[in-house]
């Protein structure tokens, strides 16, 4: 392991020069918009991007590091990254990482925070610079091309960092510091619009801290279990509780408070800056939520039911995410929002007060999910929302859940500017008929079409396409998987076939399948040879992808990341949620690029694949093909050479100097 900025390493890729990156831009954004392609987005979660400077042992997708990555996302045309859920995390025990879906749907990750702009007089200098560089470390480099998050000595960091910071911005603002002062007026803003919520989130973190856990089911003390539920109505002893828990532990209230206002700022200020450059951050809407908020709203949740995943075996998958009784989301025949639908719509305010769009996790869990009891002897008995009867009677009488698509979430949508069509739904679930009727039937929602199992038929400009999300395996080993290998969506014949549409380019389709296998003769390839098939047969899946118009793509996939996964999805894995970027991610790139075993993706190329695949397609349905190939050829010629140019360029290695 080397120190990033100490080490000097030879480098043997051939990087696009600055005065070239202009021109690869416009190519590349040119081939899009041939293609009429809308939306290029690449998942990334928070704590995955790299670090720059320094390094806290996590990413933080609103600091100086994430501008640095984004700058490299939009040279290769992407104009949005998916984040995962960026709430507060769960304490668990020391080395294993909580779920982020799991995390706060409200309170923002603290570790996030970048904490070099507290240095500096824009935060009133209120942590100091010996203490910045104590507590972090230069970056470091790896023999892997990937790094990963060390959760428990992020927490000593932020804990130190935070706490510090807190003492400092009382000091100044008792001297009258002027930028102490002007931070106040910010946080005093802050704090009129969150105050309340954030009194009750940081009432909850005492009592975590006091009862050694987040679980407030296992706190052995009832009021405290229901203190939100009773402080409601209007309970003398929870009040009394209440108000002694806030008197007595007022100064870490007030510093949580504190941490949750800089944690906004920055997202604020990120924001701010992504809309100058013209680029989107889609959140992540998690299903569930954490135990703290679950507190913060109980009387909105059923008693002893999870949200889980239905298995045709019998062994469901338990996520531990708290249903909303559905008795609990509207009242009155108006259909004013009751406990249960005010914390949907808080939630989805939240994921897109920062945030230009969405994607709306377990879409089926908001009109019909299935529900796991635990029975008195720790069986879990599982049913469908709609089918689940409790004393003989059905638990969702009115069929209130059905109507919070109609009635919450699209309407929400709506008032932050977004269509039905434009989030990410992610509708892979196992379809009971009643989410089929109201998500295709009577709402016709887009899907999320996954080309790892699946071929890209159904191209409507509403559906988004990916062949890995953050919990598939890299696309570069998806082929040592005997049943991909033989799957219809990766079979060589089709893949040539879709891509090599016009007539007189079946000799191209030809050398296509040759190259990635003796498909027709059955000849099996092994060794070196078959790993270069394998990679040509995973290009051209990526140049299918490419041909749709709203597409995702993995940072893994895109960085050539092939050693480890970020998560293994329906897993409990202690090294879930660990993968994270290089911080010299660049480097690791183009070498990766210019090697002779190259897993990174040279967009360039892939994109010329795909933009030639487009131009067959114009072709074939034209009703005369060799006019129509000749005004393609002669507009779309210049474009197809340059990005040949420059998909040649990433695979040079770097001229060594004698």
């Amino acid at each position: 392991m080397r120190v990033l900025g100490i080490n000097s390493t030879l480098t043997f890729q051939r990087r696009p020069r600055k005065e070239e990156e202009p021109q690869l831009r416009n190519t590349i954004e040119k081939a899009y918009e041939a293609m009429g392609t809308t939306d290029r987005v690449v998942i990334t979660h928070g704590s995955c991007f790299p670090a720059v400077g320094r390094n806290t042992y996590i990413g933080s997708p609103y600091g100086r590091a994430s501008k640095e990555y984004i700058k490299f996302l939009q040279l290769y045309g992407f104009n949005g990254n998916q984040l995962g859920p960026g709430g507060e995390l769960e304490k668990t025990r020391t080395g294993i990482k909580p779920s982020p879906y799991n995390s706060s749907a409200f309170a923002k990750n603290r570790l996030f925070i970048d904490l070099e702009p507290l240095t500096k007089d824009a935060y009133g200098n209120i942590l100091t610079k010996e203490t910045y560089y104590n507590l972090t470390t230069r970056p470091f480099l790896t023999i892997t091309n990937f790094d990963v998050t060390d959760f428990d000595e992020a927490e000593k960091i932020y804990d130190s960092a935070l706490s510090e910071a807190f003492h400092n911005f009382k000091i100044n603002l008792k001297k009258g510091q002027p930028q102490a002062l002007a931070l106040n007026k910010e946080f005093k803003n802050f704090l009129a619009k969150h105050n309340q919520r954030l009194t009750d989130e940081g009432v909850f973190r005492v009592l975590a801290e006091q009862y050694h856990t987040d679980k407030f089911a296992n706190w052995n003390n009832n009021l405290d279990k229901n203190l939100m539920e009773y402080l409601k109505q209007g309970d003398p002893e929870a009040v009394e509780r209440y108000n002694s828990l806030k008197r007595n532990n007022s100064n870490s209230i007030n510093q949580y408070k504190f941490e949750q206002f800089i944690a906004t700022k920055q997202i604020k200020e990120n924001k701010e800056w992504r809309d100058k450059i013209g680029f989107k951050y889609f959140n992540d809407l998690l299903v569930g939520c954490s135990n703290m908020d679950a507190w913060r709203y109980k009387d909105a949740f059923l008693n002893n039911y999870t949200i889980g995943a239905y298995d045709g075996s019998g062994h469901h998958q338990v996520w531990d995410i708290p249903a909303i009784n559905p008795k609990k989301i509207f009242m009155g025949s108006d259909m004013q929002l009751n406990s249960g639908g005010q914390f949907l719509k808080e939630k989805i305010d939240f994921a897109l007060e920062f945030c230009e769009n969405i994607r709306i996790d377990h879409a089926m869990g908001l009109i019909e999910p299935f529900l796991i009891k635990k029975t008195d002897g720790y069986k879990l008995q599982g049913s469908y929302m709609s089918q689940t009867y409790e004393n003989g009677k059905k638990l969702d009488d009115y069929y209130n859940y059905p109507r919070i698509m109609e009635k919450i979430v699209l309407p929400t949508l709506k008032e932050h500017g977004l269509r039905p069509q434009d989030p990410v739904w992610e509708n892979v679930c196992s379809n009971p008929q009643l989410f089929l009727d109201i998500y295709y039937g009577k709402l016709h929602l887009p899907e999320l079409i996954q080309l790892e199992w699946s071929k890209s038929e159904n191209r409507s400009s509403d559906n988004w396409f990916l062949v890995g999300s953050h919990d598939s395996i890299p696309a570069q080993n998806m082929l040592e998987r005997d049943w991909t290998r033989k799957s219809d969506a990766w079979n060589p014949l089709y893949l040539a076939g879709y891509l090599n549409q016009d007539p007189q380019r079946l000799n191209k389709s030809k050398e296509f399948c040759e190259l990635i296998a003796d498909t027709v003769n059955d000849i099996p390839k092994e060794g070196e040879e078959l790993e270069k098939a394998d990679r040509e047969r995973v290009k051209a899946k990526f140049a299918e992808l490419f041909t749709t118009k709203k597409f995702q793509v993995s940072f893994a996939d895109l960085l050539g990341i092939t050693d480890v996964t970020y998560n293994i999805g329906g897993t409990s894995n202690d090294d879930n949620w660990k993968e994270r970027i290089s911080a010299n991610f660049l480097d690791n790139y183009y070498d990766n690029l210019s090697s002779d075993n190259p897993t990174a993706l040279n967009i360039p190329e892939i994109l010329k694949m795909a933009l030639q695949a487009h131009i067959d397609m114009e072709i074939v349905h034209s009703s005369d093909q060799d006019k129509t190939r000749k005004i393609l050829y002669e507009k779309y010629t210049p474009l197809l050479n340059d990005l040949q140019k420059y998909a040649d360029i990433l695979k040079e290695p770097e001229p060594q100097n004698d």
